[in-house]
């Protein structure tokens, strides 16, 4: 009882660590996606965020050229209100639309004077490529009145910037080629590479600078403004949706998920291998007893009668009684050769193990082989008032076999046949041909057995149980005997047995041509 509750422990302990192995791995994965899926956004995130400040870039690139390019055919700084009608030059006059150049600041409230120079430096400076230029400006120290400057000029770009918006639309300043491919590039800098579709939305209604798959999902999809409101047009948003994005997280961690999926399988397998061979060493323990038992039982028999017999034969009387001194002999020489044969089966069984029995074949008949098998079973099954009948049918019986082995073997089944019919047994064999072979069946109406024990009545020490192990006298060893014997005469064995109508052993044996 103490072994049982060991190991149900033990097996209980060692699937609680599996579990939890699992358990840890797949917390491992699902961090590890969640981890990914975070760094994926906040790259998004930040490319969204230089597309955006790109986008800015490129309307202060165009504004600048236009305002250049009055500036050199006026030779002088242009006014808003000259800018605005250089935009419309090309549009009706009339658009209906009221455009008012009120400031809530005035350049009168500063005392400046926003002249050639001034204003070609500030938006000269303005672009990108000046940026170290502005960034030594920055860093020199201001007074109130030159903070005040720059904040006014700021505020004088913005409103430029603003009409030049206002009066270009968004499909004339950008195009989807251009922006299709300044995304590709972020996005492959910071080792997104996937497929995308893109988009730019005004007040939440899709422009014509959109990609034709693009769909907004709150898992895939992704949003950045494009204009401050410093900047006017607060409703544009930058919007980029990923429909492969599961699948591109997933790849990221692919190699190392797979790597602990394979050595968890390893562990499982390793687990139900550790469990299934601790299983077989308790079986095969609990065979071992019982082959102890059932062997002390054997030879217990045969020595209690042989000292029986001693005894009898030293009493006087049955001393000078030769007829009864012969019976007591005959007595202990049948009991010797009982333990004889009992031993030369697990000497002839640890051989075969190693190998180590020589099995020379020879030309024979079979059906003489039967046989002799018949005749060393014949005063047992007379004693139990039994029956056995021959089916000869074969034709054709010659084969290359040994005939001491195979006669053994003949013998291990028609002993078994008896020892497993409760009442009289009744004993069939057949022969007959199929192509070049020769079937011998010996078929018995006995206790018959179940499914599990057929499957496993060739293996060492295996006895099915029948609540009193020692009803049947034997120790697993005769049928192993048996399938080792037919193997090495490339032969093949098959039983078929239900349990409580009989079994039928069929030996399928190639002839001699």
């Amino acid at each position: 009882m103490m072994n049982k509750t060991r190991f149900r422990l033990l097996v209980f302990f060692m699937s609680l660590s599996l579990i939890g192995i699992i358990l840890v791995q797949l917390y491992w994965v699902n961090s590890s996606l969640k981890n990914n899926d975070e760094q994926f956004r906040f790259h998004i995130q930040q490319v969204l965020g230089k597309v955006a400040s790109k986008l800015q870039a490129n309307d202060r690139h165009e504004f600048y050229a236009l305002y250049t390019h009055f500036r050199d055919s006026a030779g002088r700084n242009p006014q808003r209100e000259e800018m605005l009608t250089y935009y419309n030059r090309s549009k009706p006059k009339n658009t209906g639309k009221k455009v008012i150049y009120s400031d809530s600041m005035s350049q009168r409230d500063y005392n400046l004077f926003f002249d050639n120079q001034e204003a070609g430096e500030y938006l000269t400076d303005s672009l990108p490529v000046n940026a170290d230029k502005r960034q030594q400006r920055n860093q020199k120290p201001r007074n109130g009145k030159q903070g005040d400057m720059e904040v006014w000029q700021q505020y004088q770009l913005d409103m430029y910037l603003r009409d030049f918006r206002e009066q270009n639309p968004l499909e004339k300043r950008v195009t989807k080629d251009w922006l299709r491919e300044t995304l590709k590039t972020e996005l492959s800098q910071n080792g997104v590479d996937t497929h995308f579709e893109y988009g730019i939305y005004k007040n939440g209604l899709a422009t014509k600078i959109r990609s034709e798959g693009l769909q907004w999902d709150d898992e895939t999809s992704y949003e950045h403004n494009i204009y401050s409101e410093r900047d006017g047009n607060p409703g544009y948003r930058l919007v980029v949706a990923f429909p492969e994005k599961q699948s591109f997280i997933l790849s990221s961690i692919f190699g190392i998920t797979s790597l602990s999926l394979i050595f968890t399988l390893i562990i499982i397998i390793a687990y139900l291998s550790a469990i299934n061979q601790l299983i077989k060493q308790k079986q095969i323990s609990e065979i071992k007893t019982d082959f102890i038992n059932n062997m002390t039982h054997e030879f217990k028999t045969p020595i209690a009668t042989i000292n029986l017999a001693l005894d009898a034969i030293r009493n006087p009387k049955i001393l000078n009684d030769a007829e009864k001194v012969q019976r007591y002999l005959q007595m202990i020489r049948d009991e010797n050769k009982r333990m004889h044969s009992q031993v030369e089966n697990v000497l002839q069984i640890s051989k075969l193990d190693k190998k180590e029995l020589d099995i020379t074949k020879e030309q024979a008949d079979v059906h003489e082989v039967i046989e002799d098998a018949i005749e060393h079973v014949h005063l047992i099954i007379e004693a139990r008032h039994g029956t056995l009948t021959r089916h000869f049918e074969a034709k054709r019986t010659t084969a290359l076999l040994n005939d001491v082995h195979f006669t053994n073997v003949l013998v291990n089944i028609l002993d078994n046949a008896i020892k497993y019919s409760p009442d009289e047994p009744v004993i069939d064999i057949y022969t007959e041909n199929v192509k070049d072979f020769i079937l011998i069946k010996i078929e018995d109406k006995g206790l018959g057995m179940s499914k599990n024990t057929v499957k496993r009545i060739f293996e060492k020490f295996y006895r099915e149980h029948t609540g009193d192990i020692h009803n049947v006298k034997g120790h697993g060893l005769g049928l192993a005997y048996v399938k080792r014997i037919i193997d090495d005469h490339n032969c093949n064995i098959y039983v078929e047995s239900e349990k409580g109508k009989g079994s039928t052993f069929i030996i399928k044996m190639p002839l001699i041509n």
